[in-house]
């Protein structure tokens, strides 16, 4: 398993957590995910056999978020 902190731009409300969290979630091999929006990053432990981190970024991308 492999652990990362993203830093994601454009989260504000409750809404944002549960868009990336649910999104990020469904990802097969993503085996957690936690919204810190006071610090605007997101955790993510993943198998990366099963998905990729640019999979994972493009996940979040999609919603409306800017992941740097």
């Amino acid at each position: 398993m492999e652990k990362v902190t993203l830093n994601v731009g454009g989260m504000s409300c409750g809404h944002c957590v549960n868009a990336i969290e649910g999104t990020v979630g469904k990802l097969a091999g993503v085996s957690s995910v936690k919204v810190n929006l006071s610090d605007a990053q997101v955790d993510v432990e993943f198998d990366s056999t099963q998905v990729s981190l640019d999979a994972i970024k493009e996940a979040i991308d999609d919603q409306g978020y800017d992941v740097a």
